[in-house]
């Protein structure tokens, strides 16, 4: 049960800054914690909707950790080398909310500017769940300043947090010098028994065990509650001997109150120097009436005015206030954390000038990584590809991309879930080396076969400002997917590179042939998908990828060989750019039929073209290997491209038409994948699903007909 301090009062902090009486530190402590609490609780309950419980229950080890450990300061919330503090139990924002405030965190712009005004201020707590508020349902990095990463799927804080630390170490090795200790940061998430059960957290706990991440600190609110009530209908087994197997150090704190023993519990993080960190904190919410349920105010209801009156009663609180903050609580803060954190934050400064003397060509490079620019010739020694009518599929092209971007961009990093053989993203040149326990400066990162750990990893890893690329098969995107959609949300520059895209995968059969999987990426808000349809567009899709700032990008790429097309028969490749483009086009400019396509398709595409053109019959081929990025395009570009008057139009595309209308039209004609594919060699599956020229020839014949 959570039991408070006798006599800490709002009147005696009151009294200590009046000079009437002298509060010791214990009180003030107390004083701060029950702040929170109270801020946690007026709100939730202002809004009729959040979750008390959790807050007031990890007030005391957030006020702990904050105000004795985090090397974090209010005034620069994005200095560099801050320790993270990830709240993984994104339902308890309030939390990080109250803390934001209290502590004086102040916003930050799109330009990396501090603008001197709060992230938080009381008036956004008091409207906390409300529309525009900086205190939205759930934690949303750019959002609200101080927010290190978004969440509220349970599982994905905790597993981004492990990119964090892994970002920590790498950026050590690659810019600490002697004397000048450049990267030094902690990361701390607090998870709850929702974040154990899911399994993203025991993939990415696995790796952080593996790679001994003795920077990275896990709190478990060990509370035993759930949504649908306590842990042991579901729940039951051993975290801590769970964790043990893992590889991590585990320590646990008795009780959530005990600011001493927590204190103990985190330095037991700091002096441990090869193992993760899993600090397990048994909690238990109290409240006001003795009868009150844990459950509903632990996951989503009020309290309800008098359990509030009779709550605050008990913490000595007066009980009709409304989002106090009493006197002598800034102060001490001020005292700690703000002071502690505005002093690393000066001396880090300080080593900075120092290193730009030093280490000239360092600093350059450790600014544009920061600020997400390209270096100078980020782009030399790309190239185009030759001609070939046999052609390279699209993952060996993208491959010598790749290898090329990465020894330009010396922060382009990643790798794969255990696929890099097959999805060509290894990198290969003499120091690219990988990434291992002890040996952190390498640029191939190892997954292992974790989809989805690997992909909030990356999130992770964007977070601290490196460049990442991961890598799978297009049909594990499933696995993948939620960390996706928080790469969007957040606007993370992360590159996925899928492979396998289409039943080109032939044998493997419909468990491994992707045919829902590209529609369902294009329907993620502010994702970039990029299908290229050759060599040459895949150059030209590593270069649009290269120069986004604020979007992730799914970049789909074939197994089989695609022909390398004629560009000075056919148009440029740099059409790309646009999303889409005319890629051959009828003589006159003034076409009768529109063949489009993404991808290998298009190929079929310019075969049936050239078939029509024999016939007298006036085509255009479209390719559109980016729908996102020819939706940007203004109208009247789209219309130079797909010509409204024509209404004869065919699209190819070997996965589910999902989607396609928008540019056939209701009664254009859409070829695709209405099933999950078949066990069987490619040429067979084309031949069986209609893939061929002949198909695309008469289906344009068709359109043409229907539209006379």
């Amino acid at each position: 049960m959570i039991e408070m301090t006798p006599g800490v009062t709002t009147h005696h902090a009151t009294s200590r800054m009046k000079g009437h009486s002298r509060v010791t530190d214990k009180q003030l402590d107390e004083l701060c914690i029950n702040t929170i609490r109270t801020l946690s609780m007026d709100a939730v309950q202002q809004a009729n909707s959040g979750h008390p419980g959790t807050p007031m229950a990890m007030a005391p080890v957030v006020y702990c950790l904050w105000q004795r450990f985090l090397r974090f300061d209010p005034d620069d919330p994005i200095w560099p080398n801050r320790d993270r503090f990830v709240l993984s139990i994104g339902h308890a924002s309030m939390l990080l909310y109250s803390m934001l405030h209290l502590t004086g965190v102040k916003a930050v712009n799109p330009k990396y500017e501090t603008l001197g005004t709060l992230a938080v201020t009381l008036d956004d707590i008091k409207r906390f769940r409300q529309l525009d508020s900086k205190c939205p349902g759930h934690p949303e990095y750019r959002w609200t300043s101080g927010v290190e990463t978004t969440t509220g799927p349970l599982g994905q804080g905790v597993a981004t947090s492990v990119g964090m630390a892994m970002a920590q170490h790498w950026l050590a090795q690659h810019f600490n010098r002697p004397g000048h200790e450049m990267f030094n940061y902690d990361v701390y998430a607090l998870c709850g028994d929702g974040d154990m059960m899911e399994g993203v957290t025991g993939e990415a706990a696995s790796l952080a065990g593996h790679l001994r991440l003795s920077n990275l600190c896990w709190i478990y609110d060990n509370n035993h509650i759930t949504i649908e009530g306590h842990t042991t209908w579901a729940f039951s087994e051993d975290v801590a001997t769970r964790f043990i197997g893992y590889g991590w150090n585990v320590t646990r704190v008795g009780d959530a109150n005990d600011l001493e023993m927590l204190e103990r519990a985190l330095y037991t993080f700091k002096n441990e120097p090869e193992r993760p960190t899993l600090i397990i904190v048994d909690s238990h919410i109290a409240y006001g009436s003795p009868n009150k349920q844990d459950t509903s105010a632990a996951h989503g209801e009020p309290l309800g005015e008098e359990e509030i009156r009779l709550t605050k009663r008990n913490y000595g609180w007066p009980e009709d206030s409304k989002f106090l903050v009493p006197e002598g609580c800034l102060e001490h803060l001020n005292d700690g954390i703000v002071k502690r954190g505005h002093d690393l934050r000066n001396q880090w400064i300080k080593l900075c000038d120092e290193y730009k003397t030093e280490y000239a060509e360092l600093a350059d490079r450790l600014y544009t990584m920061q600020h997400r620019q390209l270096p100078e010739g980020w782009d030399k020694e790309l190239s185009d590809f030759p001609v070939d009518p046999k052609g390279i599929s699209g993952r060996d092209a993208s491959s010598k991309v790749l290898n090329i971007l990465a020894q330009n961009v010396p922060w382009l990093i990643g790798g794969a879930a255990d696929l890099a053989p097959s999805t060509k993203t290894r990198l290969t040149f003499a120091d690219a080396g990988d990434f291992l326990a002890y040996n952190y400066g390498g640029r191939n990162l190892h997954f292992g076969i974790r989809e989805h750990a690997m992909s909030a990893i990356l999130n992770g890893l964007s977070l601290c400002k490196i460049r990442p690329y991961g890598s799978g098969f297009l049909i594990f995107s499933d696995y993948m997917r939620p960390a996706i959609r928080l790469s969007a949300i957040m606007e993370l520059p992360v590159i996925f590179v899928f492979t396998h895209d289409s039943i080109g995968v032939g044998e493997d059969g419909p468990t491994h042939q992707p045919v829902e999987h590209v529609a369902c990426l294009r329907s993620v808000p502010g994702l970039i998908t990029l299908r290229p349809a050759d060599a040459n567009e895949v150059v030209e899709a590593w270069k649009v990828i290269m120069q986004l700032h604020h979007e992730p990008v799914a970049l789909i790429l074939s197994r089989q060989a695609l022909p390398t097309l004629d560009r000075t028969k056919y148009a440029p490749a740099s059409g790309v750019a646009q999303g889409g483009y005319v890629l051959a086009d009828a003589d006159d400019g003034k076409p009768d039929v529109l063949l489009m396509a993404s991808g290998s398709e298009v190929q079929l595409c310019v075969d049936a073209y050239e078939q029509l053109k024999t016939e007298g019959i006036k085509a255009r081929v479209v390719s559109l290997p980016s729908w996102e990025l020819f939706e940007q395009q203004s109208p009247e570009y789209q219309d130079s491209v797909i010509p409204r008057e024509v209404n004869a139009r065919v699209s190819v595309e070997q996965a589910s038409t999902f989607g396609w209308a928008r540019f056939v039209g209701r009664d254009g004609r859409r070829i695709g994948m209405k099933t999950f594919g078949a066990s069987a060699p490619l040429k067979e599956l084309q031949k069986k699903f209609g893939f061929n020229t002949e198909a695309v020839v008469a289906a344009a014949k068709e359109m043409l007909r229907k539209a006379r």
